[in-house]
């Protein structure tokens, strides 16, 4: 068994469509020819491309281990694994940062990937705090904006069933793709009925 020196927290996050489980995949590619043992989670919430498995929204795959909150997913490592990969990461509850701290002391590289703002353009879950400690690589993507199509898309847009921009009162969380959402840049992220911040 292979044994890490040093314990990191990576986080790879951006707006959908920007490539996050695509930048998962290529890891956990790298991890597998080194020989590590790796332990690769999805929130159970999310099942767009099946319960036990990764994906990209270009079909990179990878099997995962859904889990329905940080404490289960502390429960399925053990003591041979070196890498912790969690990916949709902004699902998980507040524990997962006091989860990713003890993983972290049991010498266990951690990389999570999330949203790190939701369809408001807010924080996102315990994405700020994992952004906040991260100690390894913050890779922060962006997407092309479905509008202008410019390379500079660092929002997510939630649609509703007719494809108009959805109102700041919808739920946070509302698992989807294409159909429900888009990748838009500053300019043309539209969030109607968004509460007056002056």
């Amino acid at each position: 068994m292979v044994k890490q020196r040093e314990a990191r927290l990576d986080i790879i996050t951006g707006p959908m469509f920007s490539g996050k489980s695509e930048e998962l995949v290529k890891r956990l590619r790298r991890f597998k020819i080194a020989g590590l043992s790796v332990k690769v989670f999805n929130h159970s919430i999310d099942d767009r491309y099946g319960k036990k498995k990764i994906s990209s929204h270009a079909k990179d795959q990878w099997r995962a281990i859904p889990v329905p909150n940080s404490q289960e997913l502390l429960n399925k490592v053990t003591c041979r694994t070196n890498v912790v990969v969690i990916d949709e990461a902004q699902f998980f509850d507040e524990g997962l940062f006091t989860i990713v701290e003890e993983l972290l002391r049991r010498e266990i590289i951690v990389i999570a990937a999330g949203l790190d703002t939701n369809f408001r353009g807010e924080p996102f879950g315990v994405m700020p705090q994992l952004l906040a400690c991260a100690d390894g690589e913050v890779l922060k993507l962006k997407a092309v904006c479905k509008i202008c199509r410019k390379w500079n898309a660092t929002r997510t847009q939630r649609l509703n069933g007719d494809g108009k921009p959805a109102p700041y009162s919808d739920p946070l969380v509302k698992v989807g793709a294409l159909d429900s959402y888009q990748a838009r840049c500053r300019k043309h992220h539209e969030v109607p009925g968004r509460p007056d911040s002056s």
